[in-house]
């Protein structure tokens, strides 16, 4: 019995194609290995175990396969599929690399591919995407194989190809999205080990991240989970009846049909799903459950004009903050053959069906971020807190692709005519700009989640408030609360707000930080938001020089002081 391996090809070495296709054939032999090459009319065969490119030997459960295998420049050669991927660009799901000289960065690439929407790691290409190939194929080959066997946790079996450019070998590696996820670097251990793939980065993973993978490889839903401690008295059912009117009957079945309700141990408790649409303490089990609007000037966070804060039930909130949004726009009138038409100067189309995507699909369980609109002189944001589940990439989105995070949400937006059909609104969106002549929406993956930028028509400037209201404007605005408010807005982070008041008193170490502001101990989320205000310029060591010493303290700089002055300017 012969197994045989044969290809044609214009390469000048093609014999790590036919090893690597050898490799794969289930076939065991006893007899030694050879490759014959027809190089024009002639012909010469070399031993596999002899030939310079194939050593060690193919083995196949201990024995050495045989095989027959042939090369000609004479005829064309049907393009791979490498040509085309070797024109796109880096992104979620394609990463190059020069070679394997930083083996855990390609290890963190590779678990990153695993835990999103999976990927190709191409091994062998340079910063200009010039073709340099691998210097040894077979031992790279093995290398990578042996990194990711030893190097990453739950076993990951991606598919490692070598792959001819001219006379180039380039290495691929091929992971699929996985269902054992969370992958994790070994060397960093399950918490701190696990990467997901942001754009063409790769970002260690928080434990909201994490959680929330685990509760979907053992098939929970989180907005599906009781809550126990919690009663029907805890939902607000007067709120509940007027948004489903008085066509919906609103009993203990149709509840449990909706799975706002479930049994648990004899009696009715909410689910997470009840209490995010209608718990009346929703922020006092969800934190982070509510939307923050604001009005800047211009085209960044630098100058707050005016803002907005929705702790409305999830169905009321998209009409609070469709006001918001009104508010801050202009209308005018064009009258048609019959009646008048109002004509707003913002999409509120497209802006009606992004914000219900953000409230459907925000991951709820992470803390520390709301969901956020802000209103530019150009542009509208919308970001939601939750990467994109595993699987699901910004294409998948544009195409109708939908993998719902919250189905008891979901289910209660349609049944209530917010939601049309799943996965139409993205769809939805991108048609009504093409339809009105706008660019094309911009989605992307940040840091706390996904950001949906909707460009105008035309630029936006904010007109300053009547006169008879400045002064209870200005009163307003000088509050703590609101200064807190404003700066938390800026700086994206309510500690780093309030670590920027303190300092704005007086220079402190990080021990009277944590004091003031009424911790126990220097936390690690302190510790990270000075180094990020010290990354930013915002904050200075008074001793510079001795960054560790006992008595270090932190001051503002000139940059981090002018960031109250447009606020306490608006008050003089």
């Amino acid at each position: 019995m012969c197994g045989i391996n044969a290809a044609v090809s214009p390469a000048a070495n093609i014999v790590p194609v036919l090893l690597e296709g050898l490799r794969k054939l289930e076939y065991r032999g006893y007899d030694p290995a050879g490759i014959a090459v027809l190089n024009g009319r002639k012909w010469g065969l070399t031993p596999i175990q002899n030939h310079p490119d194939s050593e060690p030997p193919i083995r196949h459960q201990g024995l050495i396969t045989v095989s027959c295998a042939f090369s000609t420049p004479t005829r064309p050669f049907m393009p791979h599929p490498i040509d085309h991927l070797l024109q796109q660009p880096e992104g979620k799901t394609l990463e190059f690399k020069r070679d394997l000289s930083s083996p855990r960065n390609v290890l963190k690439t590779l678990v990153a591919f695993a835990n999103a929407a999976g990927g190709c790691l191409v091994i062998g290409v340079g910063d200009a995407r010039q073709v340099l190939g691998v210097s040894d194929p077979l031992d790279e080959e093995a290398r990578i194989c042996n990194l990711i066997a030893d190097g990453i946790s739950p076993r990951l079996v991606p598919s490692v190809e070598l792959v001819s450019v001219g006379d180039r070998t380039l290495l691929i590696v091929e992971v699929f999205p996985s269902s054992a996820r969370p992958h994790y670097l070994n060397s960093l251990g399950p918490e701190a080990g696990v990467y997901v793939r942001l754009g063409a980065s790769n970002r260690q993973a928080g434990p909201d991240w994490i959680a929330e993978t685990h509760r979907a490889t053992a098939g929970q839903v989180f907005d599906e989970q009781p809550m126990p401690e919690l009663g029907v008295d805890d939902l607000d059912t007067t709120a509940m009846a007027r948004v489903f009117g008085p066509t919906r009957t609103l009993d203990e079945k149709s509840l449990q049909t909706l799975k706002l309700l479930r049994t648990e141990q004899g009696r009715f408790v909410p689910t997470r799903g009840a209490v995010l649409l209608f718990g009346k303490a929703r922020e006092q089990h969800f934190p982070d459950a509510w939307i923050q609007c604001g009005r800047f000037r211009g085209l960044d966070k630098v100058d707050i004009f005016d803002q907005h804060e929705v702790h409305a039930h999830l169905p009321d909130a998209v009409e609070e903050i469709e006001l918001f949004l009104k508010k801050h726009a202009f209308k005018t009138a064009r009258f048609g053959a019959m009646r008048r038409e109002d004509v707003w100067s913002i999409p509120l189309t497209m802006l009606r069906e992004a914000i219900i995507n953000a409230l459907v699909h925000s991951d709820y369980a992470q803390r520390g971020t709301p969901i956020r609109v802000a209103f530019f002189d150009d542009r509208i944001d919308i970001e939601s807190p939750g990467l994109l589940l595993p699987g699901m990439t910004i294409d998948d989105m544009k195409s109708g692709v939908s993998r719902i995070r919250n189905p008891v949400i979901a289910r209660v937006f349609r049944e209530l005519g917010l939601i049309e059909q799943w996965g139409s609104g993205v769809r939805r969106i991108f048609d009504e700009a093409t339809r009105q002549g706008l660019p094309a929406p911009v989605i992307e993956e940040i840091a706390t989640g996904v950001r949906l930028r909707i460009r105008l028509a035309q630029q936006h400037a904010p007109e300053l408030p009547p006169s008879n209201t400045r002064q209870e404007s200005d009163d307003d605005r000088a509050s703590l609360p609101r200064l807190e408010s404003q700066l938390e807005s800026r700086l994206e982070s309510k500690l780093a707000a309030k670590i920027v008041l303190q300092l704005g008193t007086q220079p402190s170490g990080k021990a009277e930080l944590a004091r003031a502001l009424g911790h126990t101990t220097v936390s690690g989320e302190l510790h990270k938001q000075i180094r990020r205000l010290l990354d930013l310029s915002l904050v200075e060591m008074t001793i510079p020089d001795k960054p560790q010493s006992r008595l270090q303290r932190y001051r503002l700089t000139q940059t981090g002081r002018q960031l109250f002055d447009p606020i306490e300017g608006k008050t003089t």
